[in-house]
This record gives C-alpha cells, sequence and structure tokens, in this order.
C-alpha cells in the first residue's frame, strides 16, 4: 500500500507535472490555480481550442457564484478581474406559483442584509468568468494547458499517466478529472455511477427587461419544476426553466416570439416588457454520482464526482467545494513531504467532501420532487413550511449561510 511518504528526486524529475487535469472548463483552472498558489505544477488538458472557450459575445450562459466561492476566486487572482461584471445577489424570494395565475401568498424571502460580509452571491457571465480563468492560466509559470484529448490512463507504482489523441503521453502523480458527468476519467479508472433522469428538461436563456430587478432573485416552483429568475447586469437576468422533457423539446424549436409567449405568462409582468438577449440552450436534468471520489492516483472534482439538479443553484459551487477541499489537502501534504498522489492523501479528500455530497444531492432530489407537482396537500404543506422558515429568523440565518456556501467556509 502508498504509505503517503516523499518520493526520490530522481523519481520526480521524469514526470511532466504533479498534476494532470483533465478538463479545462471552470474548476479545472480553478484547481491548477489554487494548487499553483503551493508551488504545485499543473497540466491542464481539453480538445476544445482556447480562441473558442474566450469567446467574448455573450451567449446566454451565466452562473451563481455563492459568497463563499467568490472568497476562493479572490484567493487565486481572478475575482478583481471580473467583480466589476457581477451583480449581486441582494435578496432571494422563494414561493409556488401556476403559469398565469401568479406566485402563492407564502414566501420564503432571503435578504443579505441580516448576514454579515455582503451579498449572499453574484451573478457571473461565463464569458468573462472563462476568459480570466484561461488567461490565468495561460500566464502562469506553474500550468501548462494541452488542446487535446486523453485517449487512456494508466497507474504505475508512484506514477499516473495519460495517452493524448496526439500520440503524446504525460506522466504525474496525481490524475484529476474534471470533465463531466460522462467522465472518461471516472469511467477508465473504474468508478461506477450512480443516479437517474427527473423525466425534466432544462430551458435555458437570458432575457432583457423593461424594469430593473434591484438585485433579486426569484424561484418560482411550478407543477413541471421550478423557475428560476436570475439578475444580471443592465436589466438583464438569467432564466433556468424546468418542463416535461417532452414539453421542453416542443417550446425550445419554436420561434424566438412564440418562445417568450410561452415564457410570459411563467415569467409575469414584475419586470415589464421582456426580450431575448443571448442563445437559448436545453439539457436533461438528473442526478449523477460517482460511487467514489478517488481511484489509484485518480480524483474527481466537479459534475465528474456530483451532477445534481439546479433546483438550489449549487452545480458550480459545489464544484468549488471540491477544489477548494482537494487544493487544502494536496496543499499540506507537499508541506509535509508526502507524495500527493498517494492513496492516504486522495482519502483525505474523500473524507472531507463525502457527506456534503450526499447531503446536497438529497436536498435537490427531494426539493424536486417535494415541489415538482401539484398535489394539493403538497402544495399547502410546504407553502406552510416556508411560511415558518420565514417566520424564525435563527431558522432563515440558517438557510442563507447555506446558500452562500459560509456555513462551513475557512480562510
Amino acid at each position: 500500500m502508498d504509505n503517503g511518504t516523499s518520493l526520490p528526486i530522481s523519481k520526480v524529475m521524469t514526470r511532466d507535472t504533479d498534476i494532470l487535469i483533465v478538463g479545462g472548463g471552470l474548476n479545472g483552472p480553478v484547481l491548477a490555480l489554487a494548487a499553483a498558489k503551493a508551488g504545485i505544477r499543473s497540466i491542464v488538458i481539453d480538445p476544445q481550442p482556447g480562441r473558442v472557450r474566450k469567446e467574448k459575445e455573450f451567449d446566454g450562459r451565466s452562473y451563481a457564484v455563492a459568497a463563499a466561492s467568490s472568497m476562493l476566486l479572490a484567493d487565486i487572482g481572478i475575482w478583481d478581474q471580473i467583480v466589476d461584471t457581477a451583480q449581486p445577489m441582494l435578496e432571494i424570494k422563494v414561493t409556488d406559483g401556476r403559469a398565469g395565475e401568479g406566485p402563492s401568498p407564502f414566501w420564503l424571502h432571503f435578504d443579505h442584509a441580516e448576514l454579515e460580509g455582503g451579498p449572499m452571491g453574484y451573478m457571473v457571465e461565463d464569458r468573462y468568468l472563462r476568459r480570466a480563468l484561461l488567461d490565468a492560466i495561460d500566464a502562469h509559470p506553474l500550468i501548462e494547458t494541452r488542446e487535446d484529448a486523453v485517449v487512456s490512463q494508466e497507474t504505475k507504482g508512484t506514477d499516473v499517466s495519460v495517452a493524448l489523441a496526439s500520440g503524446d503521453r504525460l506522466k504525474g502523480l496525481v490524475l484529476v478529472g474534471c470533465d463531466g458527468r460522462t467522465s472518461g476519467t471516472a469511467e477508465r479508472a473504474g468508478i461506477k455511477r450512480t443516479g437517474w433522469a427527473y423525466a425534466q428538461t432544462g430551458l435555458v436563456c437570458a432575457i432583457a427587461h423593461e424594469k430593473p430587478h434591484h438585485g433579486i432573485a426569484h424561484q418560482f416552483f411550478m407543477p413541471p419544476g421550478p423557475l428560476a429568475i436570475l439578475p444580471l447586469t443592465d436589466n438583464r437576468s438569467s432564466i433556468v426553466w424546468s418542463e416535461s422533457a417532452q414539453q421542453a423539446a416542443a417550446i425550445n424549436a419554436l420561434s424566438e416570439a412564440d418562445y417568450l409567449q410561452v415564457l410570459r405568462p411563467r415569467f409575469g409582468d414584475f419586470l415589464g416588457e421582456i426580450s431575448l438577449a443571448g442563445a437559448r440552450y436545453t439539457y436533461p436534468l438528473g442526478l449523477s454520482l460517482a460511487q467514489s471520489l478517488v481511484a489509484d492516483r485518480v480524483a474527481l472534482v466537479g459534475d465528474s464526482a456530483h451532477g445534481v439538479h439546479p433546483i438550489a443553484g449549487q452545480g458550480l459551487n459545489a464544484g468549488i467545494r471540491d477544489v477548494r477541499a482537494l487544493a487544502r489537502v494536496l496543499t499540506r501534504a507537499k508541506q509535509r513531504g508526502e507524495d500527493i498522489g498517494s492513496e492516504c492523501v486522495l482519502e483525505r479528500y474523500a473524507q472531507a467532501r463525502k457527506g456534503n455530497i450526499a447531503a446536497l444531492a438529497m436536498a435537490t432530489d427531494g426539493f424536486n420532487r417535494l415541489f415538482s407537482n401539484d398535489n394539493p396537500l403538497l402544495r399547502i404543506g410546504r407553502d406552510m413550511g416556508m411560511g415558518m422558515v420565514n417566520a424564525v429568523p435563527s431558522l432563515r440565518r440558517a438557510f442563507m449561510r447555506e446558500a452562500a456556501g459560509l456555513k462551513d467556509v475557512r480562510r
């Protein structure tokens, strides 16, 4: 068994890097930058050309970045570059609703003024966050990028290596999969997945609207699934809208005018006239969990480890929590002179994250099942529950800290 001891210099010198990171979307570059703070080298591998990933035009994609996630982005030198383009979320309003009927009178209302330290989170456009991360890793002397695809991987002794489509082979101490729900890294490592589809599809777009949103995020729970209206800069909002798979396919096939006609009764008129501002997307919704976060010299991060329903806006934030935990474990191992890819080191990462991941999966799955229906008894029960939480300040603040990612954050 690998005991985590330090390695002879002669062996270290034969490696191309310390960490091989498969996936150059968001979590991969964040991990590379966080590890580099401890002097840990990495190679980020992604088949998509950097010039495509740095596209400057707005395509409608945005992310909810919790307060705790913004702290990590600040620690790695990214936040200052994007904060001027980020929209603070000052309030969150949650309620039941039906298309054309307006919201239920029972509200769950979170106001950032009840928390110390500013907004609960921010909405950040993909084009700004992705470009800032890619520029940062391109400029960092400890980080190399490869525009290539991994076709195989192998663990042998104290090394892990990958073969690339170009014919090159790279060797390191640990291989990290940041390559999504269909992670090839996990599959090649023999890590199986557990999960199920929700028979729902997410429709994603950005909307320009007549009236200001005042930094308020809205979540309406409707019978087919939740509708999130998330504030962007310049009188725009990001829409994440769940419908049955069949209905979503039909809606997405509509013209722009007809698409908006379907959205309007769900969206309401509280922000005035609306129009599309960017491309439209759809993606199937489901739960997908890796049965293990680690294997022999392999670790999984982000959607490679856990893909959950977007009902709580925790997709990117859960990945950043993984990055924070893994970077902390690797940093401390390096400081102790340990082999950062050893079984005992990577198991510390798994232990640090598996409880939170299980809780997130249970919560998102449970909330989706509870709220994505029109059962009158369930509607009464969940409305009463939201009203009770809203009426108890300490409970309300606990939910807010959880949403902001501040509950377990350590600086």
